[in-house]
């Protein structure tokens, strides 16, 4: 198919801009509902057509130009052409029509996001990849490519700092070709981690673990453990969470996919129990050293689903984290069973968050509203906290 003009209508759950041509479904890159572009196809498929911008016939008003060299090619950032605060709307929007369209939810009551203090330079993780000569990048997406990177705007500056160091240098680890590299940066404490180990004189590396606070709660986290890539925006989701769960003192706190304690650290004190479980063994190692001081936290290593069907005391409020594939049924099933008064789920993802409260809602809960909260700037992604009460 030759080249061809497109109104771009919306924006998808998954970051690209879209369209229709004769019916069928475009998606398209570093488009802005609202443009007018001409495209050529770059994949088609018997339902819907993926397409690049050869030209923007009629910019959006709030286009502008990416701020990073590598915008576009590198496969981290993808809005980066969107001015933020339209991006906060269209995160909204987005979260609006998957609780509209997969959870099958009447006139969700969704909040405005709460916009991250820092636009750029707030992640304290970097993942990059290494190339044969040992320099640190990342692939483009969809691809094996490898974009070379002197600094990313998304990182904290310490992590591009030590990006500048290692660069050039990670082929010595002659032990084995190293493949990728982790950095991960203490922003509240200054400690830092790096994985794998690489014998280089220039800075420690190979760190079992580092630490990181969130208010004024001290966190051990492994190499291998998940924590939130943006500390400040952390902390906005822990206030969030409290605030749906509006403590008296006297709660039956369920802390499922309860990671290194996050939630379960934040809200002990302000509950009468919580019982929390997480089956990654690294996370569930943290968490007994993070935990250690309250007297009133049971954690338990188990896979959530199997763990909330063996409950027998009546829970109060249950907290889900899960990761982006969101819930699985029979942890659902074992949810409504439990019948908690609240839940709280806290989710990466918006289709699967709506697939899950679109069953929750339709055995016995209903949900009151969902507050998104940019935790990645410059990034189609978004989490959300929604709150969800059991129906009278």
């Amino acid at each position: 198919m030759e080249q061809f003009k497109l109104e771009i209508t919306e924006m998808a759950h998954r970051g690209e801009a879209m369209g229709r041509l004769n019916g069928k479904v475009v998606f398209v890159p570093q488009a802005i509902p609202g443009e007018v572009v001409v495209a050529k196809p770059r994949l088609e498929k018997k339902d819907y057509m993926v397409a690049e911008i050869v030209e923007v016939l009629q910019p959006s008003p709030y286009r502008i130009e990416g701020a990073c060299e590598v915008f576009g090619r590198c496969g981290g950032c993808s809005w980066q052409h969107i001015e933020y605060p339209y991006q906060l709307e269209l995160k909204k929007q987005v979260v609006e029509n998957q609780l509209r369209h997969v959870g099958k939810i009447d006139n969700p009551v969704v909040r405005p996001v709460i916009p991250s203090e820092q636009q750029w330079h707030y992640r304290n993780r970097a993942d990059f990849s290494v190339n044969r000569e040992g320099y640190l990048g990342f692939r483009m997406r969809g691809t094996h490519k490898f974009v070379p990177v002197q600094s990313c705007r998304l990182m904290h500056p310490r992590i591009n700092v030590l990006l500048s160091t290692l660069h050039g240098k990670c082929a010595r680890n002659t032990s084995r070709k190293t493949h990728n590299i982790c950095i991960r940066y203490g922003v509240k404490t200054g400690e830092f981690l790096i994985q794998p180990f690489l014998d280089l004189p220039e800075m420690p590396t190979g760190q079992p673990f580092y630490r990181e606070k969130l208010f004024a709660h001290l966190f051990v986290i492994s190499a291998a453990s998940f924590f939130q890539v943006n500390t400040l925006q952390a902390e906005q989701l822990i206030t969030v969470v409290e605030n749906y769960l509006q403590p008296r003192g006297e709660e039956l706190l369920v802390d499922a996919y309860a990671g290194v304690g996050t939630f379960a650290k934040a809200l002990a004190g302000k509950v009468r129990q919580v019982i929390a479980v997480e089956e990654a063994k690294s996370a569930v190692k943290d968490a007994a050293v993070n935990l250690q001081e309250f007297k009133n936290v049971r954690y338990y290593k188990e896979k959530t689903e199997d763990f909330l069907g063996k409950i027998t005391e009546k829970v109060d409020v249950v907290i889900l984290d899960p990761p982006r594939a969101g819930c699985f049924r029979p942890a659902l099933e074992a949810l409504v069973r439990l019948a908690p008064e609240k839940v709280i789920y806290v989710s990466c993802d918006p289709a699967t968050l709506a697939r899950d409260l679109g069953y929750l809602c339709s055995h016995g809960f209903t949900l009151l509203e969902v507050q998104p909260v940019d935790m990645f700037p410059q990034t189609y992604h978004v989490e959300c906290v929604a709150s969800i009460h059991l129906s009278k």
